[in-house]
């Protein structure tokens, strides 16, 4: 079983709870013996696939498949192009220079529903999506790369794995993927 969750704001990628007020995946009533595919942050939404097939977690998540990742972050100000090219050529985080990836301005800009709670807005600084697509996916990755070339992540949402897209699953809703959605996620 491979399994697509809208992992809301807030939500643990566990089915423990580790003592912060985020919610763990045992609240959101998922089939016995199914075990997330890789993380997204707590403070990350989107998609997380869940499977009770342990070969998922190698084929989509050593570095030797080299699996496509596609995530919106809403970031600070808008960015120049030098920013979105240096992103794309990798950038040192933690003395590592990270893989290049695809990086760019989302047109149009995504209507995203509000998140609970609010992004932190500030009149005076504007506010712009962004679209990169990454092979690779170390810990707070998206969020630490915006950083480094000056936009901070505000909001960041997982939107693909593979050829699956999430789209028309709300937030904190769940469901098994089809075969050809399977493959979709493999491609």
């Amino acid at each position: 079983m491979l399994i697509a969750f809208n992992k809301p704001f807030g939500v643990l990628s566990q089915f423990t709870g580790d003592g912060s007020p985020n919610r763990p995946l045992a609240e959101f009533n998922f089939p016995k013996n199914v075990y997330p595919i890789g993380r997204l942050d707590a403070d990350s939404e989107g998609l997380l696939l869940l499977s009770d097939e342990p070969a998922w977690n190698e084929r989509l998540l050593h570095p030797r498949h080299a699996h496509e990742r596609e995530y919106w972050a809403q970031i600070e100000r808008i960015p120049a192009i030098s920013a979105l090219q240096k992103l794309g050529r990798g950038v040192v985080l933690q003395g590592r220079k990270t893989r290049p990836c695809r990086a760019w301005l989302l047109e149009p800009q995504p209507e995203v529903p509000p998140r609970t709670p609010p992004i932190r807005f500030r009149k005076n600084v504007p506010a712009c999506w962004l679209g990169l697509e990454l092979i690779e996916g170390k810990n707070r990755q998206v969020r630490r790369m915006t950083a480094a070339v000056g936009h901070p992540t505000l909001r960041l949402l997982r939107v693909r794995i593979g050829a699956f897209r999430l789209a028309g699953l709300p937030p904190g809703q769940w469901r098994p993927l089809s075969l050809a959605e399977r493959k979709l996620v493999l491609a």
